[in-house]
């Protein structure tokens, strides 16, 4: 809105309040007062670029406090004005636009000068994510003749799109930007009639079959739709099935090599009881449904690897969606999984299907040029879940790569009610401490609320009258006690093997790649631990 003050006219930006439902509400909210920030901004009119520029950083302050998730809240200090993520800058920004933009179709021509200027720079800034992350993948002339007919077959059945199927080194087929893509415009446009649901499979003789049986979900009579579907020569989903990869080279089809490379780390045992869950669930279904319903289930069809060939498609393909009839399911989404994820991704809102237009709209969250690769979010996951569930691990710094600790959180019942608040959180975590923007005291590079609990656990609490004696003893208790965590794990490790990853399978190099980057982290913090003991005794 615009509105009038005292020394000239003003241009008011009223962001979103904080909804009180939100569960990380006071902790946001503090954050908020502690950076002297609200939801409400005003700009003047003449104002000269560098304080118009001053502002908009406050803006995006608090619009990146707002959009905070429970892992930035848990990594970020009270006064960490940000970029806290690329998901958060993307969200933030794209909040901003949204309302500037708005209030551009409303305000009177002396405002509309501020205001463009405001929208030029949140574009440029939007311009600018993802650059550093994800560079330009080289693109592999390869023979995509199936991936060509499936576009073909999504247009004659009402798909637009504005992306072409490519492939890249390293990280298989992809799409790229056929033309120019701006913050806001659709890239791909999917009607509803060709997104496989539950609600296409309630039309099938299987669902008939197994619908009254607790035991198996819709989830699974999907899953095991798609099995039969992917063998019917007849399906009316035949080109979508001839696309999909023979193997989808995810972490469920680990080789034993692979496996024993992973040893000492976090996706050894994430694999492990993922396979484990696996092979239960088939043992269950079969043969007790090639014996029930012969007709529906042939045996030389429902065998173990299509039923693990399924679920790594189901695992590495599908998105909750919610559908028009407001039901929220998981989907497989023809053309739409051929994009590949990234941390910084062009795609990040997608999951609700249009009710006037009955289509699934993906939108830019910041543009995407003329033969670059557009890149869709997945979601917030670490990438023990990524090399699992879809087979690869992103480029670029994934905020959401931690190692959790399994701390005591027991303490004296005494103690005071701030300590109770710090208990509170009873879950902690690492994270390399090259994202960290404080090195030295009094985090040494690791997460505030870590270092707070360490403190409240090892009874070495302080406050303002403790002497800097005492301060520099209790830091170095509580990182002496880090490294008797990290350390062993560290050398559980072992060391980066030398050999030659060329000739390895896709799976051992793909094992030793994220080793490598869990190896990367410990060590991250072994020395963020050991340089602050360097500095206390100093």
């Amino acid at each position: 809105m615009a509105a009038a003050a005292a020394g000239g006219e003003m241009v008011v930006v009223i962001l979103p309040p904080l909804s009180e439902e939100d569960p990380l509400f006071q902790d946001k909210k503090r954050i908020l007062d502690n950076q002297n920030l609200s939801c409400l901004f005003q700009v003047p009119i003449s104002c000269v670029a560098a304080d118009t520029f001053k502002l908009l950083d406050k803006m995006i302050q608090a619009a990146r406090v707002a959009h905070m998730d429970e892992l930035e809240l848990y990594f970020s200090g009270d006064d960490d004005f940000g970029p806290l993520s690329a998901r958060n800058e993307l969200e933030s920004l794209n909040l901003l636009l949204k309302i500037l933009n708005a209030l551009l179709l409303t305000t009177n021509d002396g405002a509309k000068e501020v205001l463009q200027i405001l929208c030029d720079e949140i574009l440029c800034r939007l311009r600018t994510l993802g650059f550093k992350d994800n560079g330009q993948m080289i693109v592999q002339t390869q023979n995509h003749a199936m991936e060509d007919s499936l576009l073909e077959w999504g247009e004659q059945h009402g798909v637009k799109t504005k992306l072409q199927v490519a492939f890249f080194q390293g990280a298989g087929r992809g799409m790229v930007a056929s033309e120019n893509i701006g913050v806001g415009d659709i890239a791909l446009e999917i009607p509803e009639s060709v997104i496989i649901s539950e609600e296409l499979l309630c039309q099938s003789d299987m669902f008939l079959a197994l619908r009254y049986l607790d035991s198996i979900t819709t989830e699974t009579i999907l899953l095991l739709w798609s099995i039969r579907e992917w063998c019917n020569p007849s399906s009316n989903f035949k080109t979508y099935f001839e696309a999909l990869p023979a193997n989808f080279n995810t972490g469920l089809s680990f080789g034993i090599d692979a496996l024993a490379a992973l040893e000492g780390t976090l996706l050894f045992d994430e694999i492990m009881q993922a396979r484990q869950h696996l092979r239960q669930q088939y043992d269950e279904l079969f043969p007790m449904l090639c014996t029930n319903f012969p007709d529906i289930f042939k045996q030389d069809i429902y065998t173990w690897d299509n039923f693990l060939w399924a679920c790594e498609l189901w695992y590495s393909n599908s998105m909750m969606v919610v559908l028009s009839s407001g039901k929220l399911t998981t989907c497989l989404i023809p053309i739409a999984g051929l994009l590949n994820h990234s941390v910084s991704p062009h795609i990040l809102n997608y999951g609700r299907v249009d009710k006037a237009t009955k289509s699934l709209k993906f939108p830019l969250s910041r543009p995407c040029e003329v033969g670059e690769q557009c890149f869709l979010s997945y979601g917030r996951h670490p990438g023990s879940h990524l090399v699992t569930f879809y087979g690869f691990l992103p480029k670029g710094d994934n905020p959401y790569d931690v190692i959790p600790l399994d701390l005591d959180t027991s303490v004296d019942e005494e103690d005071s009610s701030s300590l109770s608040v710090i208990l509170s959180q009873t879950t902690h975590m690492v994270r390399g401490t090259w994202l960290s923007r404080s090195e030295g005291p009094p985090t040494y590079g690791l997460p505030q609320r870590l270092v707070s609990h360490l403190h409240a656990v090892l009874n070495c609490g302080q406050n303002e009258s403790t002497l800097e004696a005492d301060i520099k003893e209790n830091d170095r208790m509580v990182l002496e006690t880090l490294l008797s965590i990290f350390n062993p794990m560290l050398e559980g490790l072992g060391e980066p093997d030398d050999f030659s990853r060329e000739n390895a399978g896709w799976d051992v190099k793909l094992a030793l790649d994220y080793k490598d980057l869990h190896r990367r982290i410990v060590l991250s913090i072994v020395a963020s631990c050991t340089s602050g003991l360097a500095i206390l005794d100093s």
